[in-house]
């Protein structure tokens, strides 16, 4: 047994003995496919049930052909001018089938987001693909489309998100103190936003993916390195300041944590409550003390801000897990879901050590010290170049990890991963199918307009069902790389009643979104949760 790979075992054997030890740890781990062919560091959910993932092209040739004998000719690629390899690929969830995808420019550490029509709108990359727009369409034989020179700036390590206008803002990247939107029908140029240079730690950085979301009011909320404002887009206006986060510790990349808006509940209310939760990341000098070989022990701590507060401070909380690296995925359930990742040093080639294989469940309604849960860990590391996404049956896919500059497979601590996995939570245990509904109408794809009261009939066999027990959630599928998943969003609808109509049969009328700046239009995945118990998920477009 080679050195690194009884490393590797001794840490695997220690977060077993850590899960067998926590009472709490529950949920299961199944292997899709050993290799896809490339390494997932980026992945979107599409509306037809597959989801698009890709690496980069200068990673050298990947393990999956194009079909057909085609190749990419790019003089201008910095590992292989003519490749007949894939570097993306579209994955059938339901079937677990793959097909490769050709991109013709570098995606590497790019961004993207679903626009309202369900395209996937993919900016950036390095290199040649530096100023691209991509469009993918989901259909069973689409392939990306490219537009050259599509961005006003270079884009590497930017952040996307769309807007209840139905465009999409990019935000930052490497030496881009600005931002600028796609379509560019209202704004050609990029607009600069002081903020990123304010957080730019010079020779780290560690203000690239800022954390984006859309706040209640259509401001943003943007997080970048120990810090965040409210940024009017509109009238390119800091509305706020919110504090530091107790202790100054960086959380944006390369001492990448990962943050969620939680999910947006009491939507009738005139005052709607907005919060953020950021979790993990590298303390400071981790980044340039890990290319020095020493690899400083990851953050072990979360923090949560009420961002709609007049007077919004930081909440600070200690996960079970030091975490860098990780990533965190909202469940239809109204729980996080953090996993993946290291338990020291920071992104960066070779920076990251001591897997974190224990994925950790977040309770956002229990009480301080009780929010965090264990769950059963995997046995594959998820290091650099990881990623995960909610599916519409309610796991969460997993793949990727590359922690190297090219593909490589042999005599290092972490290979390049090709595998995907899926992980269930303890919802989906086949102890708890009486409790589970299913949705019988509407069908998938139907139309939803905003405001309006909303029939869903379900199934739930397990006996009388209390009204208080059912609510009605809408998820926005996200882009995830580098920790992050963008324009993700759970929007809790609850109930406003629940009729029973016999042979286990119910109707439940929930109202839908007020606005676009609760819930940009496009397609959202709908689950009906009864006990905490969710549906598989149903594809609605909101109008």
């Amino acid at each position: 047994m080679s050195a690194p790979t009884f490393i590797f075992s001794i840490l695997l054997l220690l977060q077993l003995l850590f899960a067998s030890l926590t009472s709490a740890a529950d949920g299961s781990w199944q292997l899709l496919q050993k290799s896809i062919g490339i390494s997932a560091m980026h992945m979107q959910l599409l509306r037809n049930d597959r989801v698009v993932m890709f690496d980069r092209t200068d990673f050298g040739p990947s393990n999956l052909s194009l079909p057909g004998g085609k190749c990419r000719n790019d003089p201008t690629d910095t590992a292989l001018q003519v490749d007949c390899t894939a570097h993306s690929v579209e994955y059938d969830f339901f079937a677990n089938k793959f097909r490769a995808l050709t991109v013709q420019t570098d995606v590497w550490c790019s961004s993207g987001s679903i626009m309202a029509d369900g395209n996937l709108v993919q900016t950036g990359g390095f290199n040649d693909g530096e100023r691209r727009i991509r469009v993918f369409s989901p259909c069973r034989t689409c392939d990306w489309n490219e537009i050259p020179n599509g961005l006003a700036a270079k884009r590497w390590y930017a952040t996307n998100h769309l807007l209840p206008d139905g465009r999409q803002i990019i935000i930052g990247g490497r030496g881009q103190f600005n931002y600028e939107f796609v379509p560019k029908n209202l704004v050609a140029n990029k607009i600069n936003l002081p903020f990123l240079s304010e957080t730019n730690d010079k020779g780290v950085e560690n203000n690239l993916y800022p954390f984006v979301f859309l706040n209640v009011d259509g401001n943003l909320f943007i997080f970048a390195n120990n810090r965040a404002i409210l940024f009017d887009y509109v009238n390119n206006q800091v509305v706020r300041t919110y504090p530091t986060i107790p202790g100054g510790e960086p959380r944006s990349y390369p001492s990448t944590g990962s943050a969620v808006l939680l999910p947006l509940k009491n939507l009738k209310a005139a005052a709607i409550q907005a919060e953020v939760l950021v979790c993990g990341g590298a303390p400071k000098g981790a980044y340039l003390n890990s290319l020095k070989g020493v690899f400083m022990k990851a953050l072990d701590t979360c923090a949560r801000i009420t961002i709609t507060d007049p007077n919004p401070q930081w909440v600070m909380e200690t996960m079970p897990l030091a975490r860098v690296m990780g990533d965190m995925i909202l469940l239809p359930d109204g729980n996080v879901l953090l996993i993946n990742g290291a338990g020291s040093g920071s992104a960066g080639w070779e920076q990251g050590r001591d897997p974190v294989l224990t994925p950790v469940l977040y309770r956002p309604d229990n009480g301080i010290g009780s929010r965090f849960e264990s769950q059963n860990p995997t046995t594959i590391p998820r290091m650099y170049h990881s990623t995960a996404a909610l599916l519409r049956d309610s796991r969460v896919l997993v793949g990727g990890s590359n922690p190297h500059a090219f593909y490589n497979f042999t005599g290092v601590l972490f290979p390049s991963e090709l595998s995907l996995e899926a992980f269930s939570p303890a919802y989906l245990d086949a102890k708890f199918d009486n409790l589970r509904p299913k949705i019988i109408a509407p069908k998938s794809m139907s139309g939803i307009r905003y405001r309006k009261k909303y029939p869903i009939q379900v199934v739930i066999p397990g006996g009388e069902v209390d009204e208080n027990s059912v609510s009605v959630t809408m998820f926005a599928p996200a882009f995830n790389t580098h920790s992050f998943s963008m324009n993700q969003r759970l929007l809790v609808l609850g109930n406003d009643k629940v009729t029973a109509l016999g042979n286990s049969t119910y109707n439940v009328d929930a109202t839908t979104p007020r606005s676009g700046n609760l819930a940009p239009s496009g397609f959202y995945l709908l689950f009906v949760v009864h006990q905490g118990i969710p549906s598989q998920g149903i594809w609605v477009r909101l109008w």
